[in-house]
């Protein structure tokens, strides 16, 4: 098996997009106020810059792509970046991409100068909360002020 991640370039944006809107659906995120209704969802590419302070990685496994996840900002903040967009598609789990793409994600923004990373997720995709936890996530009791996914039920923090 060869497992490949990858910056998203432009070709890749429909078929992240599609994943992203998948899995979603599968997790019953569907509509306003859950990440795969954001509008950059259609073209990730153009959202998601290293001198912006931010990156989408996109897994691919034996040429497929998979999924992917991000890190930017969070609302603007300087020292807080959000963990954005990790879907991968059923076939791609258990192969520990979730557990790379988090770090990949994480050493970015480390290197980026962030001091903390904050996510927000479903109690339903409680695999992707353990991966969370164990990577040092914490839970908290409410979303930080400016979060735009309303619809999300766990939100968590990690010191970088």
């Amino acid at each position: 098996m060869n497992i490949i991640i990858k910056p998203i370039s432009a070709d890749q944006d429909t078929a992240v997009a599609n994943i992203i809107k998948a899995v979603g659906k599968e997790f019953g995120a569907v509509g306003e106020g859950f990440g795969p209704s954001d509008a950059e969802v259609e073209q990730m590419s153009q959202h998601y810059f290293p001198e912006q302070k931010s990156i989408y990685l996109v897994a691919f496994v034996d040429g497929e792509i998979v999924g992917g996840a991000g890190i930017a900002p969070f609302n603007n903040a300087r020292d807080t970046c959000e963990l954005r967009k990790l879907f991968l598609l059923p076939q791609s789990r258990g192969l520990g991409l979730g557990n790379r793409l988090t770090q990949e994600c994480l050493d970015f923004a480390t290197k980026a100068g962030f001091k903390q990373c904050y996510l927000d997720t479903l109690t339903s995709m409680s695999a992707a909360i353990r991966l969370y936890e164990k990577v040092g996530f914490k839970h908290l009791s409410q979303p930080l002020d400016g979060t735009i996914h309303g619809g999300c039920d766990v939100w968590m923090l990690k010191q970088l």
